[in-house]
């Protein structure tokens, strides 16, 4: 519940300070002392439209703190959870307003968004007038509270599940759908293109070989003839071999003749004897290498063409025709199991879309019947709201080809305000003091589900008077058995039950400038102000004498 709330420098609040206790709690005071006003302040302390109009003429800025002790499971920390905001205690709200029009939100000193601020603000206070957009009128949240009513939690929960199961299955179906109809549409190039590169049985490195063997023979045949003629000059006929080999022999037998002269000469010619017949071995070995088959030359050629062919078909290097080759040998088996998948992922949305439909008719049965107690409910209390004659309808349309995460119902709450009248949508329909009392009725009905902890309510027995107005301050006492209310009233009756009671005024707070003011009252000058309530500006002792009694009734 709403414990404090500071206001600094707004429109004519200077500074303001309010304690707040449970139970139901009244503001009252003169028209035009400032209860809108305070009310718009807090408001911005929960996450309203910053305006730089607010802000206090000739300051900066001004500054609104809500202070709110709230308990540990409460959904609010959830969100200050995921906001990555710690809260060990009171959860505080602030809200900086400058001049200039700019605002900036805090969350327990903690900057947030204003959109993050009106998340959590919206779990902690409703604000409810006669004309006010922030009441609860939103069909939007119609379900969620018929739900809370009829205590639907658990088939709500189920229904979600077998949503993000029926999204997911569909999900999947898509996908491999989308999948299967790309693969379809290359069945027949993956088919060729297996064909063809098993054929062709690239391997990788094997255009590196193949060019360097081509190249080697392309070299050799360039140089096999210069080899054959050294090797001939060499080792063929015109070899020197036999001339120098009979010379030796000659210098030989002659050699004990002179042996001084002889000697060197046959070490030379043996020496270059051995030169001949190593330079014989090397060009024979060479003309072995350069003799090839010129048909191994074309088929090597040939097959190095065929590699780089398919690697410029395909657009890969020609090491990964192979690779390239077996990928595409998967994705034809990929099609061939994907066919079976399919026709799997099909009876998995089949199976999905049942399950939804089951657990989506349950939870429609459960609306519609909680929806006619609720009817009951609310009816119960419009006689004493002076609505009698009006009818409170919670209407569930049903679309059973939707598929909503919460089912496929669409709840909206309608009225019909005199018999012969058409129903229609609640805020459409209702007038403005009629709309305040439904909203009442419909939320002492709710009062312990589906509700904020604080409810605040905007002179919603303007225009209503005597038993109307006691009817009212009845039912909001009932409330705030439950919830915290705050009630900006002009009834006594109302006033008169409160356990807190506030009176806003306008005092001088210099020569040229007013200022609003709040203080609680004590006992006495509680009373006083319930006889001025009734009585008007000039309170008689019969004023003093029914306020005693409104008091005395109430308590």
């Amino acid at each position: 519940m709403l414990i404090q709330l500071t206001i600094r420098d707004i429109v004519l609040i200077d500074r303001l300070d309010l304690v707040f206790a449970g139970g139901l709690s009244v503001l009252t005071g003169e028209t035009g002392a400032g209860k809108s006003i305070l009310l718009d302040a807090f408001a911005l302390a929960l996450g309203g439209r910053g305006d730089g109009s607010l802000v206090r003429h000739g300051q900066p800025q001004g500054q609104v703190t809500a202070v709110f002790d709230i308990p540990t499971n409460h959904p609010a920390r959830r969100l200050t959870a995921s906001s990555d905001i710690d809260i060990d205690g009171d959860l505080i709200l602030r809200r900086v307003q400058y001049a200039d029009g700019r605002t900036r939100a805090f969350v327990n000193d903690q900057p947030v968004s204003v959109q993050t601020l009106r998340g959590i603000g919206g779990t902690l206070v409703e604000i409810h007038g006669q004309h006010d957009d922030r009441a609860l009128v939103d069909p939007a949240e119609h379900r969620a509270l018929l739900d809370a009513f009829g205590g639907h939690g658990a088939q709500v929960t189920a229904v979600r599940e077998a949503y993000a199961q029926l999204s997911q299955a569909r999900a999947a179906l898509k996908l491999h759908t989308e999948r299967m109809e790309t693969a379809r549409k290359e069945t027949d190039f993956l088919r060729h293109a297996v064909d063809e590169l098993t054929k062709l049985a690239p391997e990788p490195g094997e255009e590196e070989r193949l060019a360097e063997r081509r190249q080697a023979m392309m070299q050799a045949e360039k140089v096999a003839k210069e080899l054959a003629e050294a090797f001939d000059a060499v080792a063929g006929g015109s070899s020197p071999v036999p001339v120098l080999s009979a010379a030796v022999r000659r210098l030989e037998r002659r050699g004990t003749q002179a042996p001084q002269l002889v000697d060197p000469c046959v070490k030379a010619l043996d020496a270059a004897l051995v030169a001949l017949d190593e330079a014989r071995g090397v060009l024979e070995s060479a003309l072995r290498e350069a003799d090839f088959d010129p048909r191994e030359l074309e088929t090597a050629e040939e097959r190095l063409f065929a590699l780089r062919g398919a690697a410029r078909k395909y657009d890969v290097p020609a090491d990964d025709l192979a690779a390239l080759r077996e990928r595409y040998a998967a994705d034809l088996a990929g099609i061939d199991a994907g066919e079976a998948e399919l026709v799997a992922l099909e009876v998995a949305v089949s199976d999905a879309e049942t399950l939804y439909a089951e657990r989506a008719r349950e939870l429609s049965a459960a609306r519609r019947a909680t929806a006619q107690t609720l009817d009951a409910a609310v009816a119960a209390e419009l006689p004493p709201l002076k609505l009698e004659r009006a009818r409170f309808i919670t209407r569930v349309d049903v679309d059973e080809a939707a598929r909503l995460p919460d089912g496929y119902d669409r709840v909206e709450f309608w009225v019909e305000t005199n018999p012969g009248t058409r129903p229609g949508p609640l805020m459409k329909v209702a007038s403005g003091g009629e709309l305040s009392r439904f909203m009442l009725a419909l939320k002492v009905v709710l009062a312990d589900r589906g509700s904020a902890p604080t409810l605040v309510f905007d002179e919603i027995d303007t225009g209503v008077g005597g038993a109307v107005a006691d009817a009212i301050g009845g039912r909001l006492g009932r409330l705030a058995r439950q919830v915290q209310v705050i009630a900006v009233t002009h009834a006594p009756q109302v006033a008169a039950r409160a356990l807190s009671h506030f009176l806003i005024a306008k005092e001088a707070a210099a020569a040229d400038r007013v200022a609003t003011r709040v203080v609680p009252l004590a006992a006495e000058t509680r009373r006083e102000e319930i006889a001025r309530m009734l009585a008007g500006a000039t309170i008689t002792e019969e004023a003093r004498a029914a306020a005693a009694r409104l008091l005395e009734a109430a308590g």
